[in-house]
């Protein structure tokens, strides 16, 4: 049986009854553009999740990278499944080696992968520390509230002499992360206050 064929005719009044109908379609409204935006943003190569396997060693061993759209480097957005945003580990050694062995500063190093100053050079203690191991995240637990010591000022004075554009607040989560102390910046600021400047022990 021969196909049936259309009158041109019949075809171009169909599709202006098509137009028609499609334009009485009221628009979206804004919440809902706005949420199927937020679904096609997620959906991006960088928010990606890792395959199961992968995703479930990661959050066992507490190396899940809770802000993946954080790196911004061209590596990690390259398309290369060998470089996984996700991979907190991965992230942190990166970051170091771009300062390290590409000459990149600490705070360009830091904002391409997500990381403040302070987290970089806690990254950078710990990586000297213990290597790899010991980029993994340490466990969440109760922090010390310890006088500040000698040995921890000297150490934030160290941290600002290399970075003089460091905030107080910077120093107090430095000395969180490296010494597991919760200290409030004003304290810092006094208590590197109250240290000499010639490096001698102060007057009792």
């Amino acid at each position: 049986m021969p196909p049936v064929r259309a009158h041109p005719r019949a075809l171009v009044t169909l599709r202006q009854e098509i137009s028609c109908e499609c334009a009485r379609v009221p628009p979206l409204p804004f919440r809902l553009r706005h949420n199927l935006a937020n679904i096609l943003q997620r959906r991006s190569p960088l928010s990606t999740v890792p395959d199961n396997d992968k995703e479930g060693a990661l959050r066992r061993h507490h190396a899940l990278n809770p802000r993946p759209e954080g790196v911004s480097d061209p590596t990690f957005r390259s398309g290369d499944p060998f470089f996984d945003p996700w991979d907190l580990v991965q992230v942190k050694y990166e970051m170091l080696r771009r300062a390290r062995a590409e000459g990149s500063t600490v705070s360009g190093a830091a904002a391409a992968f997500g990381f403040s100053r302070p987290s970089f050079y806690e990254s950078k203690a710990a990586y000297e520390s213990d290597g790899l191991p010991g980029l993994l995240p340490k466990r969440p637990g109760p922090r010390r509230a310890h006088k500040l010591s000698g040995a921890v000022v000297e150490r934030l004075e160290e941290a600002l002499a290399a970075e003089p554009s460091l905030s107080s607040a910077d120093l107090a989560e430095l000395a969180r992360a490296e010494f597991d102390l919760s200290v409030h910046p004003r304290s810092i600021e006094r208590a590197m206050a109250r240290r000499p400047k010639d490096g001698k022990e102060p007057r009792p």
